[in-house]
């Protein structure tokens, strides 16, 4: 498909609350999700929603690499999903604090405060409604991405201002350790029903 420009903070369609998806089943829908793939895989991340790419509907695609998963509980790697109009709920009171950063905000990181386990409800391209309960880092990935369907941006979710710097200098004095950066089309081995259905609207991925 195609690798598009990415918005960053400050455009406005980041600040709006997106409209859900009606039909996720519809070849439009799948290849709006082939440009995320190809936009995410290209920018070496592990997620981006729709908003990101200038189109304001409920849809995320994520995965959870190994190399970034902890011992949380619920905290598994997860290969690329799709993630329709998802709905995501807290599990128990328990939050904790670690670097958050977003390809809308190029090189920078800043430090938030999110839960640890939360229950995932959201539904497929071919219209399956899924519901599992996530932690750790997948949790925080989920919440990252489900926070700009709704307009909000991670600075918002900081601990403290002073946590914000540049990757760069965050990681020249020792305060966080450098992310590895990860391919998403890697992560597609395996994910035939996904393929298939983007296959069957046009859509591949080279």
């Amino acid at each position: 498909m195609a690798i598009r420009q990415i918005l960053r903070a400050g455009h406005p369609v980041l600040e709006q609350v997106a409209e859900p998806v009606v039909d996720p089943t519809t070849d439009a829908i799948a290849r709006i999700v082939g440009d995320m793939i190809d936009t995410l895989d290209a920018a070496g991340a592990s997620g981006i929603a729709a908003p990101q790419i200038g189109v304001s509907l409920r849809l995320v695609v994520y995965f959870a690499p190994s190399q970034r998963c902890t011992a949380r509980p619920g905290d598994d790697p997860l290969d690329l999903t799709v993630l329709v109009n998802p709905q995501i709920t807290p599990v128990g009171d328990a939050r904790y604090e670690d670097w958050d950063g977003c390809l809308s905000f190029p090189g920078l990181r800043g430090r938030t405060t999110r839960w640890e386990r939360i229950r995932l409800v959201a539904w497929d391209l071919d219209g399956a409604r899924s519901e599992r309960i996530v932690g750790g880092a997948h949790a925080r990935t989920v919440q990252h991405e489900c926070d700009h369907l709704d307009g909000v941006l991670y600075p918002t979710r900081m601990t403290a201002a002073s946590s914000l710097g540049f990757v760069e200098e965050l990681t020249d004095a020792g305060r966080m350790t450098p992310r590895i950066s990860v391919r998403a089309k890697a992560h597609l081995r395996g994910q035939t029903a996904l393929l298939d259905r983007l296959r069957r609207a046009g859509v591949t991925l080279v």
